[in-house]
């Protein structure tokens, strides 16, 4: 009975320590990412230019204005030209935490403003009207169906958005219609495997994504836990679609389990080269 008991004392501690790990210290060790990336059509007008993505924030009794603020600020340390957000400003209920979260996205400073789209669970039991309303107070540009267009003397860099998938939202067709024929072109999408959609196109070189949360929680040879719909091609990081990038951003909040492993919350810093200055 003793031997037993020493048994499982003898896994207990390990266990307990590794679930210490993953609810406590890795969900808000922040993970920031440097990608240099090579634009085929990008003006050297924009040579240079820093955009800073984070996304999925899950707004809720896990994602604290604490910790959220200090997404916020490393955001702001890395000096963007643009900063984007894609999707999933909130987890379910965002009349609970619309205040708190506009008192601290309102403080994301770039020179060139903020943009984000919107994803899934922001539509979650009618939530979307709210969660725009957030956006719209935080001083955030909403993308959703629409392009934006940055000049550099002649030259133009297109960010283009577009609302949620999985919601049956999003309207590239909308997208092409606004955009330009001339000038790199860049689409924020919630689900990354909008990339089968998007990348044929051959209009965009790259598209920033999220929702997948990089699975998580990613277990040797089991691999990854929490995989949502929409997100099972393109889990994580960098990867050529017929000719566009795509990155796969894995979020900064959690679902389910307010749980992470091998798999830190993201903030993404992107800096663009153009072909001619390199």
């Amino acid at each position: 009975m003793k031997a037993a008991i020493r048994h499982l004392l003898r896994a207990a501690v390990p266990l307990g320590a590794l679930y210490l790990y993953a609810s406590r210290i890795e969900p808000n060790w922040l993970d920031i990412q440097l990608v240099d990336i090579v634009l085929p059509r990008l003006d050297p007008a924009f040579d240079g230019y820093r955009i800073v993505q984070f996304s999925d924030i899950h707004m809720d009794s896990h994602m604290t204005p604490a910790r959220l603020r200090t997404v916020v600020e490393q955001v702001n340390a890395q000096q963007p030209d643009l900063t984007v957000i894609t999707g999933d400003f909130i987890t379910r209920r965002s009349h609970y935490v619309a205040d708190e979260m506009v008192a601290v996205l309102r403080d994301l400073r770039a020179a060139d403003g903020v943009l984000a789209v919107p994803g899934n669970h922001d539509y979650w039991n009618d939530q979307i009207g709210n969660v725009r309303r957030i956006m719209q107070r935080s001083g955030i540009i909403d993308l959703s169906n629409r392009v934006h267009s940055l000049t550099r003397d002649d030259a133009q860099l297109h960010i283009g958005g577009v609302d949620d998938v999985v919601y049956r939202q999003a309207r590239l067709d909308l997208v092409l219609a606004d955009l330009p024929a001339n000038g790199a072109a860049i689409l924020l999408a919630h689900e990354p495997d909008f990339a089968d959609v998007s990348a044929p196109t051959g209009r965009f070189d790259l598209q920033l994504s999220g929702h997948t949360h990089g699975g998580q929680i990613r277990l040797p040879l089991l691999g990854s836990v929490i995989t949502p719909t929409h997100g099972t091609r393109y889990l994580r990081g960098l990867i050529d679609i017929d000719g566009m990038w795509l990155y796969t951003n894995v979020g900064i909040g959690t679902v389910s389990f307010n749980m992470r492993f091998n798999c830190r919350p993201e903030i993404t810093v992107f800096t663009l080269c153009a072909p001619a200055a390199h």
